[in-house]
């Protein structure tokens, strides 16, 4: 079953396949922080860019819906000219949404083992594990992408059962420690993690927001993670590099 907020996110998003502005209702446009920046400030600027993207014919697909106290976050694959995956994440502050984050990536695979950015497992079990899973992805981005410890690898994921759906990388622990290896020996490949600036929680799925480099650029990452019996047994992601201050459209970072 759905929560009210997590059906009124889904709405919301639906409203940028019709442009309908009076979608952008959950939004508290006294209070709302947008960190989106290529959207400018308040629900009138999103009410804007959803007239502007319905002209395209969009379609909007949200494959995944969490909630986490204030903050509900999404999964979703959009069609517009071209065909995208997002993560969306809104803060809730007396039933209305008041501060948005968002991080899109084309859509590109299937990967090595035939799994796209979206498919798999959507079912949130384990609620009474929520914090301890938190604790589990923020310890694995910390000491694995952040500080390379891939020794510790096994601590975390079970060779015989993970799937990956990184359109670069196949299910098998091995190809992990190999595009891990790789990008941090090859520059061209490189893909750096700096910091997580957030934690967003439902039982079994945690999204880790971080904030790094790929190839020298400043990006974005979000990961999605599906925990089981402690370990880490499936993943998605994006990636999406951080516009020059000079481009940006409101004053509120990406983070």
């Amino acid at each position: 079953m759905t929560s009210k907020r997590k059906d009124q996110i889904c709405t919301l998003l639906k409203g940028i396949e019709t442009g309908d502005a009076a979608t952008v209702a959950v939004v508290n446009e006294n209070k709302y922080i947008q960190h989106n920046p290529q959207t400018h400030e308040g629900s009138e600027g999103l009410a804007e860019l959803f007239k502007r993207l319905s002209k395209s014919s969009p379609r909007v697909n949200i494959v995944r819906v969490f909630e986490d106290g204030d903050y509900v976050f999404a999964h979703t694959e959009y069609d517009f000219a071209s065909s995208n995956i997002g993560f969306e994440v809104f803060r809730f502050e007396d039933g209305l949404a008041v501060e948005h984050w968002d991080n899109i990536q084309k859509r590109q695979g299937p990967n090595p083992s035939g799994h796209t950015m979206v498919d798999g497992s959507i079912e949130v079990t384990d609620l009474d594990k929520t914090e301890t899973n938190r604790r589990i992805v923020q310890s694995f981005v910390n000491e694995v992408l952040i500080n390379g410890q891939l020794d510790t690898l096994e601590h975390y994921i079970d060779d015989g059962y993970y799937t990956e759906h990184n359109p670069r990388i196949a299910d098998s622990l091995s190809a992990l420690r190999s595009a891990l290896t790789e990008t941090a020996t090859n520059n061209s490949m490189s893909i750096n993690y700096d910091r997580i600036h957030r934690l967003l929680a439902e039982g079994n799925f945690v999204l880790c927001v971080s904030e790094g480099s790929l190839k020298g650029i400043h990006s974005a990452f979000y990961d999605l993670f599906r925990v089981e019996e402690s370990m880490l047994v499936e993943h998605w992601d994006t990636t999406e590099a951080i516009p020059p201050r000079s481009e940006w459209r409101n004053d509120n970072g990406k983070f």
